[in-house]
């Protein structure tokens, strides 16, 4: 390893320290990693701080602004009464279906896509504090529920780069079924689900940090909004959700639309200034923001190249092939956390992995499905978006956050292992 490699793994351990003992405050700890990353040379200002200026974060912070101005209107006061009344009447039903009216949403959207994760967790965020069924049960399980269709038909960008990985390695196999790859996802959601039930008397049981302030009427607005005002609300809030969504067909457009939207929110006076600061500049997005420059600078160095190399050595050729996938999920599960690069990352790991499947005459089409989606199945660590917004909107310990995440995450991984190799045998 070299001296750069080893300085950012340093820091990196560092900063989860830090959140782990909660010597600072939430979203610090990320800012001053990002400072040593400069202090010792390993990464510049530019990339450093990367984040404060990536799209995601952008739309992120701005998006944020909107859920503050949503939380005013009647639609969710009716909302938090609705969800306050079924928490009341049967605690542990109105979690499962939750989770499953989640995932139902998610099927729409695909998996891991960062509008509708960030559009649930801001609605989830709106549920009043109850004891029967707290936020911070709902939260961990339900804000997870995003990444997992529970009817997986919208799988055609993973389905695409599993057929790209493929054919980069040099890998000729047959024509992949596409609904035997929905069937693979669908399995790793059987999983997820069956850990939520698993984990609901497990999960902690306090106010989130929305809603920590238990003293205002649950289920109403602060302030009743005239109803031009509600109005304008819904159209920011479906503008903004519209731009996330078209992103991939707009471009950058797309980013800034919730950026506008907030501004008009302004411009009529439904939020003042010092609110949309105060949420533009949460310590959510200082987390989110922080941890991008730290996922860079753990890329830049070359220790993603360096591990992947390391550990496909160390396999050899006598491996068994369920070790052999699941190392690698692994693998590319916890570098693609670390560093932010989904996609990046699966194209490193998977054409090793397909490469070592060719040398001992397997099949190599369960390894390269496998990995593609062990990719967006991660989150043990809370230095990405997902489980940054979570851990924070959730006003989770790291111990806490853990408990959860990690049993979580060799359940998913397990699950999706067997459930590849069951539809493509080697």
């Amino acid at each position: 390893m070299t001296t750069p490699m080893i300085i950012a793994l340093v820091i990196t351990l560092v900063m989860i320290i830090l959140i782990m003992t909660e010597k600072l405050p939430f979203g610090a700890p990320p800012i001053l990693a990002c400072l040593l990353l400069v202090l010792f040379g390993v990464a510049d200002i530019k990339t450093a701080f990367a984040g404060f200026s990536n799209s995601t974060i952008v739309m992120l912070a701005s998006f944020m602004a909107i859920m503050a101005a949503l939380q005013k209107t009647s639609l969710i006061a009716s909302f938090k009464n609705a969800m306050y009344n079924m928490a009341t009447k049967g605690g542990f039903k109105a979690y499962v279906l939750l989770i499953l009216v989640v995932m139902l949403g998610s099927s729409l959207f695909g998996t891991g896509s960062t509008a509708y994760y960030v559009l649930t967790l801001g609605i989830l965020s709106t549920i009043p504090f109850n004891e029967k069924l707290p936020g911070s049960k709902i939260i961990l399980s339900s804000g997870f529920a995003a990444n997992h269709p529970l009817i997986p038909v919208n799988v055609a960008l993973q389905y695409g780069i599993v057929v790209a990985v493929l054919q980069s390695a040099g890998a000729v196999v047959a024509k992949i079924s596409l609904v035997k790859f929905s069937i693979v996802n669908f399995i790793l959601s059987a999983a997820f689900i069956g850990w939520c039930l698993l984990a609901y008397k497990r999960l902690p049981s306090h106010p989130i940090a929305s809603n920590s302030d238990t003293t205002k009427p649950q289920g109403q607005a602060a302030v009743a909004m005239p109803k031009w005002k509600e109005t304008t609300t819904y159209v920011a809030f479906a503008v903004a959700v519209v731009g996330m969504i078209l992103q991939s067909k707009i471009g950058d457009a797309g980013y800034v639309l919730p950026g506008l939207a907030v501004t008009a929110l302004l411009a009529v006076n439904v939020l003042d200034f010092t609110e949309i600061r105060n949420s533009i500049g949460s310590p959510i997005i200082l987390m989110s923001a922080g941890v991008i420059g730290i996922a860079d600078a753990l890329g830049n160095t070359g220790l993603t190249k360096l591990v992947g190399e390391t550990v496909a050595g160390m396999l050899g050729t006598s491996i068994n092939p369920f070790l052999l996938v699941f190392a690698f999920c692994m693998l590319t599960s916890i570098l693609a956390t670390m560093t932010g690069s989904t996609l990046g990352t699966v194209f490193v790991f998977a054409p090793l992995a397909i490469s070592t499947c060719l040398s001992l005459g397997l099949n190599p089409t369960a390894a390269a499905v496998a990995i593609v989606i062990s990719g967006w199945n991660g989150h043990f660590l809370p230095i990405d978006g997902m489980p940054a917004m979570i851990m924070g909107l959730g006003n989770y310990k790291l111990t806490e956050f853990w408990s959860f995440t990690i049993p979580m995450y060799f359940i998913r991984l397990l699950a999706l292992t067997a459930g590849a190799l069951l539809m493509f045998p080697m």
